[in-house]
């Protein structure tokens, strides 16, 4: 956005940057007292109250900080180039965007979740001196119906993409 003048002269205004209007962002601020959590609040960034809790009502979530949480740990551990902002990783912006791709997909594709995992029908023959196996484990992609299967990591690095539109 670039803003009115308030003067004939003298230098433009810098341009700004301004959210779309369909943007919604809340926070949740917490408060403590001698290291103990005491109570949290919310606060509307962009938005409304009303419209950002129905967003996330029709999901069934709630403004938490576990989001947050959750985001920051996963890009320090899985997304250190892109952390430390390490240049030699990325190698420019092809790079980076091949950093946060492989950061999203790794977990949703490759890593099976726990509260995920789906009952087989029968339990699979073990092998060796293991038990047997009664569960098949499930990534949040064979959740959402996206694959069928957990893929490996040499599948995901070997995958060709679409070029980008």
């Amino acid at each position: 956005m670039h803003p009115e003048r308030r003067q004939d002269t003298g230098p433009m205004p810098t341009p700004r940057w301004m959210p779309l209007p369909a943007l919604l962002s809340a926070q949740s601020v917490q408060s403590s007292r001698r290291r103990r959590l005491v109570g949290g609040t919310h606060r509307v960034v962009f938005g409304t109250q009303l419209a950002s809790e129905q967003v996330l009502a029709a999901c069934g979530w709630i403004c938490t900080t576990a989001f947050g949480e959750c985001l920051n740990r996963d890009i320090r551990q899985r997304g250190a180039a892109l952390g430390r902002r390490v240049h030699t990783v990325c190698q420019g912006e092809a790079g980076g965007r091949e950093q946060w791709v492989l950061f999203q997909v790794y977990p949703n594709c490759v890593v099976p979740h726990a509260s995920l995992r789906q009952a087989r029908a029968e339990p699979m023959a073990p092998n060796g001196r293991s038990s047997a196996k009664g569960w098949r484990p499930c990534t949040p992609a064979m959740a959402a119906g996206l694959t069928d299967h957990v893929w490996s990591r040499k599948a995901v690095l070997c995958y060709r993409v679409p070029p980008w539109p």
